[in-house]
């Protein structure tokens, strides 16, 4: 698939602290793409992102991957907490959870693929470092949400696959902080993260043994 990307600059960016080493995905939580991009784009606002995908396929590019676009807000992935420094923010058109929830449209979730996997190639990223809004601000962020379709990214290589459960002995705070996550937020609000991510149709906080199974597999494939 061919990138085809439209310029809208945002002037909400400063310089880079850190190499980039995330991608970072969100939902836009909005009521249309059109109120979005312009909160985006408002100085005032004080936000924006490196890329908007709206439902269409279409690619937009607010931000230079070379600055720091202010997506991430207070967030933590294996104790780097510039998130906005280290990571390249996209924001994919959809009304979250405040907006019904809306599925992804295919050709929505093609662009998003195509656009992680250039963006991979081209800044040495790895399929575990391509993460969720909530995987970095667990009971603060719910973006991109439980329909956002990570095996299509995974079955591309542009993210990581659900592994089978593992060893339901392992300690399953440790195993959280080796896949990255900071458990600031409280236990129940990280598990809440990770099942988001992970087991999306259940999302209850509670760490019963196919949780604690996923956290132990989901651990052994992204620390390799």
């Amino acid at each position: 698939m061919t990138l085809d990307v439209i310029a809208v600059p945002s002037p909400n960016f400063n310089d880079r602290k850190t190499p980039i080493s995330l991608i970072l995905l969100h939902y836009t939580g909005m009521e249309s793409g059109a109120a979005a991009i312009a909160r985006l784009c408002d100085r005032e606002a004080q936000v924006s992102a490196h890329y908007v995908v709206e439902e269409n396929g279409r690619i937009l590019q607010l931000v230079g991957e070379d600055k720091r676009a202010w997506h991430a807000g207070v967030a933590s992935w294996q104790g780097e907490r510039d998130i906005n420094s280290a990571s390249i923010g996209i924001e994919i058109v959809n009304g979250g959870h405040d907006f019904g929830l809306p599925a992804y449209p295919a050709v929505q979730s093609e662009s998003v693929t195509a656009l992680v996997g250039d963006l991979m190639a081209r800044h040495g990223v790895t399929a575990d470092r391509v993460i969720g809004h909530s995987d970095v601000a667990p009971g603060r962020k719910q973006d991109p949400g439980e329909h956002f379709p990570w095996d299509v990214l995974a079955r591309a290589g542009c993210a990581l696959g659900r592994p089978e459960g593992g060893d339901l002995e392992c300690d399953a705070r440790d195993d959280l902080a080796r896949i990255g996550y900071s458990l600031e937020a409280g236990i129940e609000a990280v598990v809440e993260a990770f099942q988001r991510r992970w087991r999306p149709a259940c999302c209850d906080g509670v760490l019963d043994d196919e949780t604690r199974g996923l956290i132990t597999a989901v651990a052994a494939v992204a620390s390799r």
